[in-house]
């Protein structure tokens, strides 16, 4: 690496998705730079709170492949089973683990719990330098390198590196300040996000529900609890927020039903509308957009997070082979290898994720039969479900080395795991 260069890769961003590139990379010897704005222990860092993660078991093999996930796992519950239905309809699909193979379907944890292991891995590992907090107030990019000004409480400074990972999320400054622009698409709905305690354990199990203003996703947790994704048309999540406890879990109960029997308690409230947004390219002069930044998805399927690890897990595979060679990690080919690898997953993702909004949205009376009729046929032929299952999971397609458990490193650069 040239004497003028500070870093093989900048990160900004150090919430979930651009500590765990940080982590990857630190595994093949990578020397990275990470500019996050919040420290863990703010309530602004959104890294650090309750909300509730679905992780695919594609997500769980990257974090077992960077030696992750006992830390993580120590607060996952495994859901075994997925039970879908639409309100008011007779069809109605379950999936199971036992029929994948699998031991679980997938894991639900507090993104609190993922941003802690990620922290301590950053700020244990000699290849990561941890700029937080500090701020990039502006970059520039030449023939050679990415210069990033940062400014944190010692003052201004300028970073280097050859290659730039823009991890900032969907509001990005930095993406817009190199040019990348931004396709929005407003569902018109708010996600309704709380922890409630249920009458009987979910032992496991799942539960995306389709009703008239959205779908309901109900999450088994931690000690029995729930997880509540409570999708609301926009209009009305004003009222839905202000509700008091009992009239929240009243409406939640006449929503979801009784298959959990009642709802005792709820936990605080929070809210955030939904848009798909997709960034125009991922690629810039010496600059890679990946995570929030380049994609956000509707939360059905609990897709969003998954799709971000992916970028993760390619962007990480593509630099340590690159390095290995002898390469530059932000040279064109690089750049628009990553754009052509992630294109697919991009392209399938947000048309399983939108095709599912957009049927369940459609009340028309013919529709509403073909949907439940669906969903039967679904419950009754394993060969189709299976199809929707490998998208779920993260299994479609080419899957880069980490999300098939293996490590980055084949030669060369020394891993210290």
């Amino acid at each position: 690496m040239s004497a003028a260069l500070d870093y093989e890769v900048i990160i900004v961003g150090g919430g979930l998705v651009g500590a765990s590139l940080a982590c990857a990379l630190a595994t093949a010897d990578v020397r990275a730079a990470v500019i996050e704005a919040f420290p863990p222990e703010v309530d602004a860092q959104p890294s650090f709170d309750e909300r509730q993660i679905a992780l695919a078991p594609a997500t769980r093999r990257i974090f077992e492949a960077l030696g992750l996930w006992p830390a993580i796992a120590v607060e996952a519950t495994p859901i075994r089973e997925i039970h879908v239905s639409e309100q008011g309809g007779f069809g109605i699909t379950r999936m199971s683990a036992v029929e994948e193979g699998l031991d679980a379907l997938g894991h639900i944890l507090p993104s609190r719990r993922i941003g802690a292991t990620l922290f301590e891995r950053l700020r244990a590992r000699p290849e990561i330098t941890l700029y937080c907090p500090a701020k990039a107030q502006d970059v520039t990019v030449d023939a050679t390198a990415a210069t990033v000004r940062i400014e944190s409480e010692q003052g201004m400074r300028s970073l280097r590196a050859p290659l730039l990972a823009v991890c900032d999320g969907a509001r990005s400054s930095i993406r817009e300040r190199l040019g990348i622009r931004l396709r929005e698409r407003s569902y018109q709905q708010v996600a309704v996000i709380a922890n409630v305690t249920p009458e009987r354990n979910p032992e496991g199990r799942a539960y995306e529900r389709f009703l008239a203003g959205g779908p309901l996703g109900v999450l088994p947790a931690a000690g029995g609890g729930c997880a509540v994704i409570w999708t609301v048309p926009a209009a009305a999540a004003e009222a839905v927020l202000k509700l008091d406890e009992s009239e929240f879990l009243a409406r939640l109960q006449a929503a979801f039903g009784y298959r959990l029997g009642r709802f005792l308690a709820a936990g605080k409230r929070s809210a955030y509308p939904l848009a798909v947004l997709v960034a125009e390219r991922c690629a810039a002069q010496r600059a890679l957009v990946i995570g929030n930044a380049a994609h956000t998805l509707h939360p059905v399927a609990g897709q969003g997070f998954n799709l971000a690890l992916r970028d993760v897990a390619v962007l990480a595979e593509l630099v340590t082979d690159t390095l290995e060679a002898g390469g530059d990690p932000g040279e064109p080919r690089l750049l628009e290898r990553y754009q052509r690898l992630r294109r697919v997953d991009y392209q399938r993702t947000l048309a399983f994720t939108d095709g599912i909004v957009r049927l369940f949205s459609n009340r028309l009376p013919g529709l509403t039969l073909a949907r439940n009729l669906g969903l039967l046929l679904l419950d009754l032929f394993p060969g189709s479900r299976q199809v929707l299952m490998r998208q779920a999971m993260g299994r479609s397609g080419w899957l880069p080395r980490l999300a098939r458990g293996l490590p980055l490193n084949r030669t060369g650069r020394r891993t210290r795991g």
